[in-house]
């Protein structure tokens, strides 16, 4: 069975940093781009960042430019999302997602196939 896993939520203070893992299993993530998404309340799910499957190719949302880094381990089949400088505005859930390499990667949440359950990123005082 595909799935996808978040780790590394929680609650951190404005200017702090957290580093959020997407662990894949029953697949190998080497052939898949990978995308981080976020949803706030009363939001829709917008994207973060995305990885190519070969790690030579990210993009990011204007918003997190700057201050978030996207990374991937195929050979620990694990995406990383490094944040910092958070602030405030960046509470969410955070989901990561996968699609075919063959698709291209974008920050389209309709783009992508498998989902992951998300994991809570709380930045406040």
């Amino acid at each position: 069975q595909l799935q996808l896993v978040e780790s590394g939520g929680g609650l951190v203070q404005p200017g702090g940093s957290l580093r959020l893992s997407c662990a894949a299993s029953g697949f190998t993530l080497d052939y898949f781009n990978i995308g981080w998404f976020r949803q706030a309340p009363g939001k829709e799910r917008e994207g973060v960042s995305c990885i190519e499957s070969s790690g030579g190719s990210t993009n990011y949302a204007d918003s997190v430019k700057g201050r978030f880094t996207i990374s991937r381990d195929n050979a620990k089949n694990t995406v990383y999302l490094q944040m910092n400088s958070l602030k405030p505005e960046d509470t969410a859930i955070y989901y990561c997602a996968a699609v075919s390499f063959r698709a291209g990667a974008t920050l389209l949440p309709s783009e992508y196939r498998y989902w992951g359950q998300g994991t809570q990123v709380t930045v406040s005082s």
